[in-house]
Order: C-alpha cells, then sequence, then structure tokens
C-alpha cells in the first residue's frame, strides 16, 4: 500500500497550517465559540451585535480588489493558480452575500468609543492587504489559505445571522479543506515556502482574533451603557 499521500498530509505544510488554525482560529475565541456551538444566547442571535459583526467584517473583507484577489497577483507557484482562480471566483459570491446581510442589518450600533474603534479596524484591514501583497514567496498564499479556511466558520456565523434577519442562506462554493490540504502538500519545494506560509497564516488569525475581541469589548460598552 502506498501511504505517501497520508505521510504528506501528516508531516507537510498542511499539517502546520492546519494545526494553527484549529489552535489558534475564529472557532476557539470565546466570542465566536458560542454561536457554533448552538448557543441562542451569542451574538449572531442579538440583531444589534450582529450588525456591528458584519459591518465589521466587510470592513475587513468586503472591498474589491480583496485578500485573495492581492494574493493571486502575488502568487508564483503555477501550482496554486487553479485553487486561486477557484477561490476568487467563491469569494465574489461570498462578498456579495455579506453586502447583502450588511444592508438587512442596518447600520452600525451606537457604540462608546466608536473613534478608537474605527482606528483598529483600519489598522486591521491595512495588516491583511500587507500580508495579502507580501512580496515574500508564499507569505500572499497562506494568508489566502487561511482565510478560506477561517471562512468555514465565519459563514456558520452569517448563516444564523441571516436566518435571524429572514434571509435565506446562500450556497457557499469556496475550496474546503481537503482542497487546502492537496494544496499546500502539493507545492514544490516545500522547504522554501513552509517559513512564509506559515507565517501568512499565523498573522492573519492574529487579525481575526483581534476582530473577535473588538467585537466582544464594544458588545460589553453597549450592555453597559444601557
Amino acid at each position: 500500500m502506498d501511504l505517501r499521500p497520508l505521510k504528506s498530509i501528516e508531516t507537510g505544510i498542511a499539517t502546520a497550517v492546519l494545526a494553527l488554525v484549529d489552535r489558534e482560529g475564529s472557532a476557539t475565541h470565546p466570542y465566536c465559540a458560542p454561536v457554533l456551538n448552538g448557543d441562542r444566547r451569542s451574538f449572531a442571535h442579538n440583531l444589534t451585535d450582529f450588525a456591528d459583526f458584519i459591518h465589521l467584517l466587510v470592513g475587513l473583507h468586503g472591498q474589491v480588489p480583496g485578500l485573495i484577489d492581492h494574493a493571486a497577483a502575488h502568487t508564483a507557484e503555477p501550482a496554486a493558480r487553479d485553487w486561486l482562480l477557484h477561490a476568487i471566483n467563491a469569494f465574489t459570491e461570498e462578498r456579495d452575500y455579506m453586502h447583502r446581510l450588511c444592508v438587512a442589518a442596518g447600520p452600525v450600533p451606537s457604540t462608546p468609543g466608536q473613534s478608537e474603534a474605527s482606528t483598529i479596524i483600519a489598522q486591521q484591514s491595512h495588516a491583511i492587504e500587507m500580508l495579502a501583497q507580501s512580496e515574500r514567496r508564499g507569505c500572499a498564499l497562506g494568508t489566502a489559505v487561511t482565510l478560506v479556511l477561517e471562512w468555514q466558520v465565519i459563514r456558520q456565523i452569517l448563516d444564523v445571522g441571516a436566518l435571524r434577519l429572514g434571509i435565506e442562506p446562500v450556497d457557499c462554493t469556496l475550496p474546503g479543506r481537503a482542497d487546502a490540504v492537496a494544496l499546500l502538500d502539493g507545492l514544490p519545494q516545500p522547504e522554501r515556502l513552509s517559513r512564509a506560509i506559515q507565517f501568512g497564516a499565523d498573522q492573519l488569525l492574529v487579525q481575526h482574533r483581534g476582530m473577535w475581541t473588538l467585537l466582544k469589548t464594544r458588545a460589553a460598552a453597549r450592555q453597559s451603557a444601557h
């Protein structure tokens, strides 16, 4: 029996990236995790908190060109081309879905410390853009792959909010986890790319955790104001 593909999954770049996402990704953040566990008291069931979330998310990932578009322009590996094209096309649909939910959710909720929050959001957006446009070989690709992996969690939250708003969720056509494994472990010269890919992955997760922490802080500020 040929065990090389299994060994690749166990020891390749994909393992490191998936471990990062599983350990540091959105699903582990205390503000996000209750939604995934079906807690109806979670922020996604509160239209004010969900409106805050969707506006912030659009600020980070609703722009054109977006992270994956930039990453495609800064990735030289031919082996990643098909995956990136698939992700670009699918994320166009996700962007439309985000904007639709943003309109339905209404304006950004009034929250103490709005100016400081706007500064933080702008800094996060800039950091993500820099990662996606990094000239360090592999960094932009690692950032794009991690966004798609993270989106599996974010999409669950979008769908909860959509149903709360009376909107039927649309199908997500982004590449799946198995596609990410195949892409990362199929890259040539992995020893030259691994550290940069992991750096891009880690730094995007830092920005996402910052997003959840900011949302949690803002929700607490609104509760205190009442």
